[in-house]
């Protein structure tokens, strides 16, 4: 028996739901437990393509249970959404596959308004959110005014708290946005229909992760976007609204730090970032847009082209610090095929100072020059190799330098997209 955390390391799309997938044949339960829809994960199964955002990778194995847990914040539209588009793949989600939590926030209406309208009242020093309502919803979690699944399975104590809600929520909707109010009849009429819905789904997941872990079951638990988008750790304000490292595993699932045996974190073979945010080794030259177009670097959830940029090694290193990382996964290496050289930041210049990791301040990372090392690239196709020694020898350079300047092992490699793409060096639940 062991539970493995997965964690993107850098800002996100990092490939995650590839190596979630990949792993899931191995696990009994997979565990989303943070974050919202505005995470999307793009996977690849017999040449088909199938982007999810709330529902866990794992689904796709169909001997899985998959559990949403109380750090989600569920669109309840979205979710529904996904399990019909799950059945036209030929993909039946029963209640005995998935579980979402009782204590999970619910994204309202209101809430994707609030996000919308901020961003737009913002303009030029708007943050670039994905306009899903997952901040908003947050906040709300936090006042203690949320609204959590379980509500919507008690219609009673479901219009007592959204009638106190909107009450405030279209105060702020009239007299500061200046916007139509939203009608409390036909949100409870909405939204009821949907706790009808999910409430087959609904149940305690962390008494369920109990008794999976007793039972000797190896246990998987997917995170969402990236080390450096967490809210207290990342490049705030350029951050998402949830904690995305590892120990947010036991809040937003309901299990003990003492039950997580492994932490890997998957980073790309380069570096890429949505949205606005500092980003130092950015590239904004044909490299870069080689690189975007090569990796189909556009949001899964938004469409939007990816910031696209060289590895920093630097970023990656204080993300083995934050998550006690035990090992990496690097995905998309064989993007990189075909450039002359390569370039890995290794530390950072700013003002006057040489630093080996990012500032704490987000202005001073916006000043920062990388320091980079350069290594030789390869021509050679590697999307066929399966064995470590078989990659070009440039390719093996360039992974032996991240390996030790994080000091962490390799255990997975991402050469293309599908599922079989993969060299598999150790076995997270070994």
């Amino acid at each position: 028996m062991a539970t493995v955390v997965v964690v993107g390391v850098q800002w996100g799309d990092e490939g995650k739901g590839k190596v979630v997938d990949l792993l899931t044949g191995d696990a009994h339960c997979v565990v989303r437990f943070q974050g919202g829809n505005n995470a999307g994960h793009t996977l690849v199964v017999g040449g088909r393509k199938i982007i999810l955002h709330l529902t866990p990778s794992g689904i796709l194995h169909s001997d899985k249970v998959c559990m949403i847990g109380n750090g989600v914040v569920v669109d309840p539209g979205v979710l529904w959404h996904e399990l019909d588009r799950l059945k036209e793949f030929g993909m039946e989600v029963t209640p005995d596959r998935l579980v979402v939590s009782a204590y999970a926030h619910v994204i309202m209406p209101y809430h994707r308004l609030l996000d919308a309208a901020r961003e737009a009242k913002k303009g030029a020093s708007k943050i670039g959110t994905t306009g899903r309502g997952i901040g908003p919803c947050y906040e709300d979690k936090a006042a203690r005014s949320g609204i959590r699944v379980h509500h919507l399975l008690d219609e009673r104590v479901f219009r007592e708290r959204l009638d106190r809600v909107l009450e405030e929520k279209n105060f702020m909707f009239r007299h500061y946005f200046g916007q139509e109010p939203l009608d409390a009849d036909a949100v409870a009429e909405e939204y009821l229909e949907y706790g009808r819905k999910l409430a087959p789904f609904v149940g305690d997941v962390s008494a369920r992760l109990q008794e999976a872990v007793e039972s000797g079951r190896n246990v998987l638990f997917e995170g969402a976007q990236g080390t450096h988008l967490d809210i207290d750790h990342g490049t705030y304000p350029f951050v998402t609204s949830s904690n995305t490292v590892a120990g947010s595993a036991c809040c937003g699932a309901g299990i003990g730090p003492t039950r997580i045996d492994h932490v890997l974190g998957i980073l790309k073979a380069y570096t890429t970032r949505v949205g606005a945010g500092p980003f130092p080794t950015e590239l904004t030259d044909p490299t870069g847009e080689r690189i975007r177009e090569c990796g189909a670097e556009f949001g899964s959830t938004t469409g939007r082209p990816r910031r696209c940029g060289w590895l920093d090694l630097c970023v990656v290193k204080d993300s083995a610090r934050l998550n006690g990382l035990t090992s990496l996964a690097i995905t998309k290496l064989d993007v990189l095929t075909g450039l002359p050289t390569l370039k890995v930041a290794v530390g950072y210049r700013c003002d006057g100072r040489d630093l080996d990791g990012l500032p704490q301040e987000v202005d001073r990372v916006e000043r920062c020059e990388p320091v980079y090392e350069e290594f030789p690239g390869w021509e050679e196709d590697i999307r066929g190799v399966r064995r470590l020694e078989d990659l070009p020898q440039n390719a093996k350079n360039y992974l032996r330098a991240l390996e030790d300047f994080v000091g962490l092992p390799l255990s997975i490699i991402s050469v293309g997209p599908g599922r079989e793409e993969t060299i598999v060096l150790s076995d997270p639940f070994a």
